[in-house]
């Protein structure tokens, strides 16, 4: 059928498509848009979410650290890059856990003067490599599958700090969800974070967008910067762009 070709091509061109964007390109009803979802997921040729569909299952499940690592390690490396770039002598950030936050500590100059905050006992680690940066490592309970700490403890220190930036990686990035990571307990870490930073700069390869984890950090209203990758669609990179939010794409 002609109108699930056409609903198929949306899918390859922007990743994840919504109901009322396919009712008006292809000027039916939300129903009948409903039923062709169904019968291509049946197919095996998308995956129904809320409000719409994807070309990869939208739920995440919480991988090792180590299996993460090795992901996505090109684009990582230019989006951390990126990052580095907007790093000033002597700011006061926070760099919270995650493959692309561990990347993010390794690039850092040997000599730059900062002080960091983490949530990470990686980048804790890696960054004691660096005797001009002044480390504060969060404590708490240790999550054995991400190498990072969660919990009361990590966030009443957060309540207590002010710094200008935080650089977050994420699980995924729905436009109309927002932030989400696969553990509640560190998606309530991040909120603190947000709350203790001027400015959020998310991280994130193209791979996570149209995905969702468990746990919600934030909608996008509260995002300032997301720096991806060529990968990313041009319908998603539109609608950041539209909500204010800068793009940096590597």
């Amino acid at each position: 059928m002609k109108r699930h070709q056409l609903i198929l091509q949306q899918l390859q061109e922007q990743k994840h498509v919504q109901v009322p964007a396919l009712c008006e390109a292809l000027n039916v009803s939300a129903v009948t848009i409903r039923k062709d979802l169904k019968l291509l997921e049946e197919k095996g040729l998308l995956f129904r979410t809320h409000g719409g569909a994807a070309l990869e299952s939208p739920y995440i499940k919480d991988r090792p650290v180590n299996e993460k690592e090795l992901l996505h390690v090109t684009e990582k490396t230019a989006i951390v890059m990126a990052a580095v770039r907007l790093i000033e002598a002597q700011e006061s950030i926070i760099i919270a856990s995650g493959t692309t936050m561990l990347a993010l500590a390794r690039a850092l100059p040997a000599q730059l003067p900062l002080t960091v905050i983490t949530s990470a006992l990686n980048v804790g680690i890696e960054l004691l490599r660096h005797p001009e940066i002044e480390v504060l490592q969060l404590g708490g309970y240790l999550r054995h599958s991400s190498s990072s700490v969660t919990g009361p403890y990590a966030e009443q220190v957060l309540t207590d700090t002010s710094c200008s930036k935080l650089f977050l990686g994420i699980d995924g990035i729905d436009l109309d969800f927002g932030l989400t990571t696969t553990n509640m307990g560190e998606a309530r870490l991040n909120q603190q974070m947000i709350r203790a930073a001027q400015e959020t700069i998310v991280l994130a390869d193209s791979s996570k967008f149209g995905r969702r984890g468990f746990g919600r950090i934030c909608g996008l209203d509260q995002v300032h910067r997301i720096i991806t990758d060529a990968g990313i669609s041009r319908h998603d990179a539109q609608r950041l762009e539209e909500q204010g939010i800068q793009l940096t794409i590597t």
